[in-house]
C-alpha cells in the first residue's frame, strides 16, 4: 500500500517535467497515473466507515479534474471551457469531502460563517493580484469558498474532537487550499513561474495523499 505514495510523487515529478517540455499528451497520461495512485490509496486505506465513501468520491473527482485541467493544453482551442469544467469537477470533489466531515462538526453554522468571511478576505486579496474574466471570477469565488469552508469545518473538528483522522484530514485539506491559491496566482497573475507550478503541484499531491491516508484512522 505505502509504495503508492512514492509512486505518486515520482510519476507527478515526471508529469511536471513533461509539461514543462510542452509534451502535453505525455503529461496528461502521467498526471492521470499519478492521480490514480492516490485514488487507489484511498480504496486501500478505507475501512468502510460512514465518512469513507464521500472521501473516496472526492479523490476520484479530483483525479478526473486533474486530467481535465491539463487537457486544456492538448485541446487549446477549447482550453477555457475545459479548464472551467475541470474546476467544476474539483468543486464537486470539495463538496464530497465536506459531506464527509460536516456531520462530525458540533457547530457547523459557526464554522461555515467563518469560512464565508475568510473567503471574502482571500478573494479580495487575490483580485488585487490577478486579472480574470467575469466567468472565472464567479467560478473562483464558489471554488475557493468551498475549500475554505472545508478547511474551517475540518479545523473545527480537530479543535472540538482531536483525533488522528481529523489531524491528517485537516493537514491535507490545508495543503490543498494553499496549492489552489498558488495555482490561481500562477495562472492568472502577471507572471507565470515554473517554480510556482512545482510548488502548486507538490502541495496538491501531498494534500491528496494525506486525505487518502486519513481514512486509515476513520
Amino acid at each position: 500500500m505505502y509504495i503508492l505514495i512514492p509512486a505518486c510523487l515520482l510519476i507527478a515529478a515526471l508529469f511536471i517535467f513533461q509539461e514543462h517540455k510542452e509534451n502535453y499528451v505525455n503529461a496528461v497520461i502521467l498526471k492521470g497515473l499519478a492521480s490514480l495512485c492516490f485514488v487507489i490509496l484511498g480504496f486501500l486505506t478505507s475501512k468502510g466507515g460512514t465518512g469513507s465513501l464521500p472521501v473516496i468520491i472526492g479523490l476520484i473527482l479530483g483525479a478526473i479534474a486533474d486530467v481535465l485541467l491539463n487537457l486544456r493544453y492538448v485541446f487549446a482551442e477549447k482550453g477555457k471551457l475545459v479548464f472551467l469544467i475541470g474546476i467544476l469537477v474539483f468543486l464537486s470533489g470539495h463538496i464530497a469531502y465536506l459531506a464527509a466531515v460536516l456531520p462530525m462538526n458540533p457547530n457547523p453554522l459557526l464554522f461555515i460563517f467563518g469560512g464565508i468571511v475568510l473567503t471574502a478576505l482571500i478573494m479580495k486579496w487575490l483580485f488585487t493580484k490577478i486579472t480574470v474574466a467575469k466567468a472565472f471570477k464567479i467560478f473562483g469565488i464558489f471554488y475557493i469558498g468551498a475549500i475554505v469552508i472545508l478547511n474551517c469545518i475540518a479545523l473545527g473538528n480537530l479543535i472540538s474532537s482531536y483525533s488522528t483522522f481529523h489531524l491528517i484530514f485537516f493537514a491535507g485539506a490545508f495543503l490543498f487550499l494553499i496549492s489552489d491559491i498558488v495555482l490561481i496566482l500562477n495562472t492568472f497573475g502577471s507572471v507565470s513561474k515554473f517554480s510556482l507550478r512545482i510548488t502548486n503541484l507538490s502541495l496538491y499531491y501531498i494534500g491528496q495523499i494525506l486525505i487518502a491516508l486519513s481514512l486509515l484512522f476513520l
